[in-house]
C-alpha cells in the first residue's frame, strides 16, 4: 500500500520506507508512464535517502536525463558511480554512451565506447545513432564500418540510423545496399521502422521510390504515414500530399500532430487559405489545435497567406504560449509592415514573464533599421543580452552587426566587431559591406587584406559585398582585380557573384563586359535578370531595361521585383500602356496589391508619373495597407499635375490615419506648394517641420522654399532666405534662385547666384546654359556670347533637349532639330500647317526662346518648330487616332513657346496634351494648361 501510494506522489514517500526494490518499482512505474519529470524527482529523494539505484532501473535514469537534457544531473551520476561495480555494466555503460550522444557530447560518448570490453550489439547501435543524432553522419557510416570488421551483424536499428546517414549525405547507392540488406533479413516486413526510414531515405532522391516502398509494407505505423505524407510535401507534390491524408481519413486512420504540421506545411507553401482553414476545423475536432507545434504552425500558414487578423485571433486564443509561438507572432507583424505591433509584442513578452531567447532578440534587431529610434532599440537590446543569461554566441553576434550595418552606424559596428568573442567569416562580410554602404572603399579594402592575413578565407559573399563600393569608372582596375582573385583562388562564382561583377562592369562604364558575362551564364535565375534590369535603370537606361524584360519573359517567369523594376522603366519612359500591361499581369498572376505594398507603390507611382492621376487614386484607394511610401507618392503626384489643394487633403489624411511624415513628405509638399503658387502655404509647412514633427530640413528642403519664393517672383526674398540659413547652402539652392531670375529676368540677382554655383560645380555646363538663356531672352547678347565662349573654352557642350512619345508599345524619341526620324517629312509639313493656323487665330511665336543673335524671324520660327517637344506633338497628331491623349515626356523645363503653341494644339485638334517637362506636368485641354501658366 505504501508503495502503491508513492506512485501518486512521490513526495509523500518518508523516510519509513528505505527498501531499495521499493523504491526501483518507482522508477519503472514512471518510466511506464513516461514520466520524466518524476524519474529525476525520485531520484533525488532516493539520493537524500542514501538509496543507490540498481542496475535494471539506473539505465532508465540516465535515459530520463537525456530526454529532458538534463546534462548536470547525468554527468553527476556518471560521477558517482565512477569507482563501483555499476560501471562494469554493459548495460549502464551504454546508457551512459547514449545519455553524452543525446546531449551532443558525442567525443564524451566515443571515449565510454572505446572503455567498453565487451561491445555488443547494441552499444555499437548507441554509438552509430548517437553520431547521426549530432548530424555527424561521415563518423556514423566509419563506426558501421568498424563494427563490420568486428564480425557483428547489425540488426534494424543499426539500418535505420545507417539509411538517416545516406539521406543525408545523399549516398544513394549505399542506401539501396543497406535496403537489400533489409529484404534479405526480413527487416522491412517485420519492424515497420525500417520501412518508414526507407521511405524518407528513397524522398531525398526520388519520391516515386519512397511510394513504392510504401506500398509495399505490410505494417504501416502512423510514423510510415507521416513520413510518406512529409515525403510528398517536401518534394513540392501537394496534391499526393493531400491525396494520402485524405485516404487516412476515409480509412479511419488516426493522424496526430506530426501529420497535421506536414499538411499545414503544404497548404501554407501553396497559398490554400481555405483549405487551411478547414485543416484547422479538423485539429480542433480531433483536439490538436492545442498541440503548441501545431498551433504555430496554423498561425504561420494564416500569416504567409495573408490573413493577419486569423494569426493574431489564433495567437490570442492559446492560454500559454511558447516563445517559439511568440516569435512566429512577432514575425507575423513584421512580414505585414506593423512594426509598432510586433516592438508592443516584444515588450508585452516581458510583462507575462516569456523569457526572451536568442531567436527572439534576432527577429528585433532584424527591424531597429526600421524604427525611429532603431540605433537605441539595438543598443538596448544588446544591454539586455548582456545583463540575461542568453549566451551572445558568433550567430546572435552577427545579427547586432548587420543591425549597426542596416543603421549604417559604422562606427559601432567596428567596435562591435573588434570586441567580438568570436568571429566568422560572415562577421567578416557584414562589416565589409557597412563598410561599403558607406562609401568607405578604402577601410573596406583593408579589412579584406586583414580577413585574409588572420587566415579567414573569403567566400563569393565577400566580394560580393567589396564590389557593392566599386560605383565608377575610377574603381574599374580595383573591380578586375577582384574578379581576378575569383578566378585564380577558385571562387564559386555563382548567381550572386556574377551578378555582382555584372553590376560592377555596368557601374564602371563597361556595358560590353557586364552582358558578356550575363550572356556566359548557362542557366540565368530570377535574380540576375532583376539585377541587370535595375543596372539599366540605375544607369538612366529604362529602354534597354525594358528589351531585357521582354527577353527574359521568354525564359524566367517574372515575380513582383521583376514587375516593380518594369514599372520603374515605364515610369521613366512614361510608357503609359506597357505599364497598364504589367498591371494587368500583376492581377493575373494574383500578386495582390493588398498584400505586396512594394508593388503597390510601385503601380501608384507609374500612373501618377504616367500622367494619370486617376488610375493612381484608384490604386491608393485600392490598397488595404499604405505606408509612408504610398502617402509620399500620392502627395508628390498631385504635386506634379499642379493639384496643389489635393496634396494638402492627402496629407491632413495621412495625420489623421496616425502616419508620421519623414524628410520626403514635406519635399513633396513644399514642390507641390511651389509649382501651385501656394507660398504663404508652403512656408507654413516649411516652418511645421521643426516646429511641430522635430525634422530638421535637409538642402532639398531649403532648395524647394527658394524655388517656392523665386517662381513667385520674390527673389529678394529668397535671397535673404538663402542668407538666413543654418547651413551652407549647395549648389541645388542657388541654382533654384537662378531659376526664377529666368522668369523675371533678373539678370543681376542670377550673376551673383551663378557666381555661387559655379565655385561649387565650375564644370556643371548646365548652370552656364541657365544663365546664357537669361541674358539671351533680356536681350544681353554679348554677355550670352561671352558665356558661350567659356563653355567651349572649358570643352563642355549642352545636353541636347530631347523628348520622347510612346505609340502602339513603340518609344519614338526626338531631340533639338532632328530631322532622322522616318516620318520626319511629316512631321515638319505638320508643324508649318498648324503655325499657319494658329497664326490666324492668335497665336504669335515668342522669339525671346530663339537664343541666337541675327536670325532672321523665319529662320527663328524654324527653331522654335525644330523644339523637341513640337515634334513629339506632330508625331502624335499624325499617329495616335481617336479621342486618347498625347502623352510627351521632355528631359529639360518647357519653354515659353512650346507652351502656348500646345495650348492652341489643344483648343485646334480637340486633343488632350500632357506634356510631363523636367519638373512638372503640363494637361492642355480646350486651349487652358493646368499649370494655370504658373511652371
Amino acid at each position: 500500500m505504501e508503495i502503491c501510494s508513492s506512485f501518486s506522489n512521490p513526495s509523500l514517500t518518508s523516510n519509513k520506507n528505505k527498501d531499495p526494490r521499493d523504491w526501483n518499482s518507482i522508477l519503472r512505474h514512471h518510466t511506464h508512464k513516461k514520466d520524466d519529470h518524476a524519474i529525476l524527482a525520485t531520484y533525488t529523494q532516493m539520493q537524500a535517502l542514501g538509496i543507490q539505484p540498481d542496475k535494471s532501473t539506473l539505465p532508465l535514469i540516465l535515459k530520463a536525463c537525456a530526454r529532458l537534457r538534463a546534462i548536470g544531473k547525468g554527468k553527476k551520476i556518471h560521477f558517482d558511480i565512477q569507482q563501483t561495480d555499476l560501471m562494469s555494466n554493459v548495460r549502464i555503460q551504454t546508457a551512459l554512451l547514449d545519455f553524452y550522444s543525446k546531449c551532443g557530447y558525442t567525443e564524451r560518448a566515443y571515449q565510454l565506447f572505446v572503455e567498453i570490453s565487451v561491445r555488443d550489439l547494441v552499444s555499437w547501435n548507441a554509438m552509430i545513432s548517437g553520431y547521426v543524432g549530432n548530424a555527424q553522419y561521415e563518423e556514423a557510416i566509419l563506426m558501421f564500418m568498424e563494427m563490420e570488421r568486428a564480425n557483428l551483424k547489425p540488426n534494424a536499428v543499426t539500418a535505420v540510423a545507417l539509411l538517416l546517414a545516406c539521406g543525408e549525405l545523399l549516398r544513394l547507392k549505399f542506401g539501396k545496399a543497406i535496403h537489400c540488406y533489409c529484404l534479405k533479413n526480413g527487416f522491412l516486413y517485420s519492424n515497420a521502422h525500417v520501412g518508414t526510414a526507407l521511405i524518407g531515405f528513397y524522398s531525398k532522391f526520388d519520391v516515386r521510390l519512397s511510394s513504392i516502398v510504401f506500398n509495399l509494407m505490410d505494417v504501416k505505423s502512423i510514423v510510415s504515414w507521416n513520413a510518406m505524407i512529409q515525403g510528398y510535401c517536401n518534394n513540392g507534390d501537394s496534391l499526393k500530399t493531400f491525396e494520402l491524408f485524405e485516404q487516412m481519413l476515409v480509412s479511419g486512420l488516426t493522424f496526430d500532430s506530426v501529420t497535421m504540421l506536414a499538411v499545414i506545411q503544404a497548404c501554407t507553401e501553396n497559398g490554400l487559405l481555405k483549405l487551411g482553414i478547414q485543416i484547422h476545423q479538423l485539429a480542433i475536432k480531433f483536439q490538436l489545435h492545442t498541440n503548441l507545434f501545431v498551433g504555430n504552425a496554423l498561425l504561420n500558414m494564416y500569416s504567409k497567406n495573408g490573413s493577419l487578423e486569423s494569426s493574431c485571433k489564433l495567437f490570442e486564443s492559446i492560454s500559454n504560449p511558447d516563445v517559439a509561438f511568440w516569435n512566429s507572432m512577432i514575425s507575423a507583424y513584421i512580414e505585414f509592415g506593423y512594426i509598432v505591433e510586433a516592438t508592443t509584442l516584444f515588450s508585452r513578452m516581458q510583462l507575462e514573464g516569456i523569457e526572451r531567447e536568442k531567436k527572439s532578440i534576432a527577429i528585433m534587431l532584424s527591424i531597429c533599421a526600421e524604427l525611429e529610434s532603431g540605433l537605441r532599440q539595438g543598443k538596448t537590446l544588446h544591454a539586455h543580452v548582456l545583463r540575461s543569461e542568453i549566451k551572445l554566441d558568433v550567430s546572435l553576434g552577427n545579427a547586432f552587426l548587420n543591425m549597426y550595418s542596416d543603421l549604417n552606424s559604422v562606427d559601432d559596428a567596428l567596435k562591435f566587431f573588434r570586441e567580438m568573442n568570436g568571429s566568422d567569416v560572415i562577421s567578416w562580410n557584414t562589416l565589409i559591406l557597412a563598410l561599403a554602404r558607406n562609401k568607405l572603399r578604402g577601410q573596406a579594402l583593408t579589412f579584406f587584406m586583414e580577413m585574409r592575413e588572420k587566415k579567414v578565407t573569403p567566400n563569393s559573399h565577400t566580394l560580393v559585398a567589396l564590389l557593392s563600393a566599386f560605383e565608377d569608372a575610377t574603381c574599374l582596375n580595383m573591380g578586375r582585380a577582384i574578379h581576378g582573385y575569383a578566378l585564380k583562388h577558385n571562387l564559386n562564382i555563382d548567381f550572386s557573384l556574377n551578378t555582382s561583377l555584372v553590376d560592377m562592369y555596368m557601374n564602371c562604364g563597361k556595358e560590353a563586359m557586364a552582358r558578356t558575362l550575363f550572356d556566359r551564364l548557362p542557366e540565368r535565375d530570377l535574380i540576375s535578370w532583376n539585377a541587370l534590369m535595375a543596372s539599366y535603370i540605375k544607369h538612366n537606361k529604362p529602354s534597354e531595361a525594358l528589351l531585357l524584360f521582354h527577353r527574359m519573359i521568354s525564359e524566367v517567369e517574372p515575380n513582383s521585383v521583376t514587375i516593380i523594376t518594369a514599372l520603374s522603366a515605364c515610369t521613366h519612359l512614361a510608357h503609359l500602356p506597357l505599364g497598364r500591361c504589367l498591371h494587368a499581369h500583376a492581377t493575373r498572376r494574383e500578386l495582390f496589391l493588398d498584400y505586396d505594398l512594394s508593388l503597390g507603390n510601385a503601380l501608384l507611382t507609374m500612373y501618377a508619373r504616367c500622367g494619370s492621376m486617376q488610375n493612381a487614386e484608384g490604386i491608393f484607394n485600392f490598397m488595404r495597407r499604405k505606408d509612408i511610401i504610398s502617402w509620399n507618392a500620392m502627395i508628390d503626384g498631385y504635386g506634379m499635375h499642379g493639384h496643389g489643394h489635393h496634396a494638402m487633403m492627402t496629407f491632413t489624411q495621412m495625420l489623421g490615419e496616425g502616419i508620421r511624415p519623414n524628410g520626403v513628405t514635406f519635399l513633396s509638399l513644399l514642390s507641390a506648394c511651389s509649382h501651385s503658387g501656394m507660398v504663404e502655404k508652403g512656408l507654413s509647412i516649411f516652418n511645421s517641420m521643426t516646429k511641430d514633427f522635430n525634422i530638421n530640413p535637409e538642402l532639398v528642403h531649403y532648395a524647394c522654399v527658394v524655388d517656392l519664393l523665386g517662381r513667385r517672383g520674390y527673389l529678394n526674398k529668397a535671397s535673404e532666405f538663402i542668407n538666413s540659413m543654418p547651413i551652407k547652402p549647395d549648389a541645388s539652392v542657388w541654382r533654384a534662385l537662378l531659376s526664377g531670375c529666368r522668369v523675371y529676368s533678373k539678370t543681376e540677382i542670377a550673376k551673383i547666384a551663378f557666381e555661387k554655383i559655379v565655385e561649387i560645380e565650375p564644370e556643371n555646363v548646365g548652370n552656364y546654359v541657365l544663365l546664357s538663356n537669361i541674358y539671351s531672352a533680356a536681350g544681353l547678347w554679348e554677355e550670352a556670347r561671352k558665356l558661350r565662349l567659356q563653355l567651349k573654352q572649358k570643352g563642355l557642350r549642352k545636353p541636347p533637349g530631347n523628348s520622347r512619345i510612346v505609340v502602339r508599345n513603340q518609344v519614338h524619341c526626338f531631340t533639338a532639330g532632328c530631322r532622322s526620324h522616318p516620318q520626319s517629312d511629316k512631321i515638319y509639313a505638320k508643324l508649318n500647317h498648324l503655325v499657319s493656323s494658329f497664326k490666324e487665330n492668335g497665336y504669335v511665336p515668342d522669339f525671346r526662346w530663339v537664343l541666337h543673335e541675327g536670325d532672321d524671324e523665319d529662320t527663328k520660327l524654324q527653331r522654335l518648330l525644330s523644339h523637341s517637344e513640337k515634334l513629339a506633338i506632330a508625331f502624335g497628331l499624325i499617329n495616335v487616332s481617336g479621342g486618347a491623349p498625347i502623352l510627351v515626356t521632355k528631359n529639360l523645363r518647357v519653354c515659353g513657346d512650346c507652351h502656348e503653341f500646345s495650348k492652341h494644339v489643344s483648343k485646334h485638334t480637340g486633343k488632350e496634351i500632357v506634356l510631363r517637362d523636367g519638373s512638372r506636368f503640363h494637361h492642355f485641354v480646350n486651349g487652358v494648361c493646368s499649370c494655370k501658366d504658373y511652371w
